[in-house]
């Protein structure tokens, strides 16, 4: 367990099992460093593992500011975890918000990064302008007004949870609590300051067309919110590689940990045998 500082001085929480090359996780909107730890518990004999919780998301602080918080910020936070571990560079696995601030600091400092694995990115990317910071507008008024536990029990209504629901009722129930137990400040901030200004996937192309690094991109067959963007990913990132896991939704490493698992650590494994 280790307090890092982003470049503003605020202070990240990050744990890192295990040795060996590393491999660093960035978590969703809904979720901690705890929304790794079906993946850090298969991979930590091998592998050195690295999962923090964002700026927002207790223990790391809680800046009261919407304008501490960015989706160019969030990268940022990314370096920052590699430098508080000391790590030259990582393979790095984000999951929704996680991978938008993944593929961001992926553009600004690929020399820092080993691979990418993009799993259920782009959400509100094929909304029409204006719609997809509306509706985080509505998610931040309702945890105001409402509390955690509403946002949480409503989160885990939506269509893109139903299979984690169905295929593994005990990820689904930690699911709830641990985002009930998160801060009202914090994902409100996060809702506003990263995600309500946050682009289309698709403004990115042509830096993300001359980005040469190995990528995965994981897709929930069910995810539609995520189409889109996955395809449009395979096709405009160099040699990306898309893999659509049927019958899942959003969470794809909670829904289906053992082929999430076998998917990315064949990738990974893939590129370091390409590096040696």
């Amino acid at each position: 367990m280790t307090m890092i500082s982003a470049k503003d001085g605020v202070s990240l929480y990050g744990e890192s099992s295990g040795s060996g090359v590393p491999i660093v996780f960035v978590h969703e909107l809904a979720g901690s460093c705890r929304s790794f730890d079906l993946q850090v518990a298969a991979w930590k004999d091998r592998w050195r593992c690295v999962a923090f919780s964002a700026r927002g998301y207790p223990p790391s602080d809680v800046p009261p500011q919407v304008a501490s918080y960015s989706q160019e910020i969030a990268a940022s936070d990314i370096g920052a975890v590699l430098d508080g571990f000391q790590l030259a560079d990582a393979h790095i696995i984000g999951v929704s918000m996680g991978s938008a601030s993944t593929l961001q600091y992926a553009l600004a400092h690929p020399e820092r990064v080993r691979s990418i694995t993009l799993s259920s990115i782009g959400s509100g990317s094929d909304m029409k302008q204006g719609e997809f910071a509306a509706s985080m507008e509505v998610l931040a008024e309702l945890t105001l007004t409402k509390g955690m536990r509403t946002l949480a029990e409503s989160y885990a209504a939506s269509p893109t949870r139903y299979r984690l629901k169905e295929k593994n009722p005990p990820e689904y129930k930690n699911f709830i609590e641990q985002l009930a137990a998160g801060s009202q400040v914090g994902i409100t901030n996060t809702m506003r300051g990263v995600q309500e200004r946050r682009p289309p996937i698709y403004v990115h192309k042509d830096r993300i067309a001359a980005l040469r690094l190995p990528a995965l991109v994981v897709l929930g067959e069910e995810d539609v919110p995520c189409v889109g963007p996955s395809h449009f990913l395979k096709e405009a990132l160099p040699g990306a590689r898309l893999e659509v896991m049927a019958k899942t939704g959003h969470a794809v490493n909670l829904e289906e940990p053992a082929l999430y698992n076998r998917l990315v650590m064949e990738f990974i494994e893939a590129v370091e045998a390409q590096r040696r």
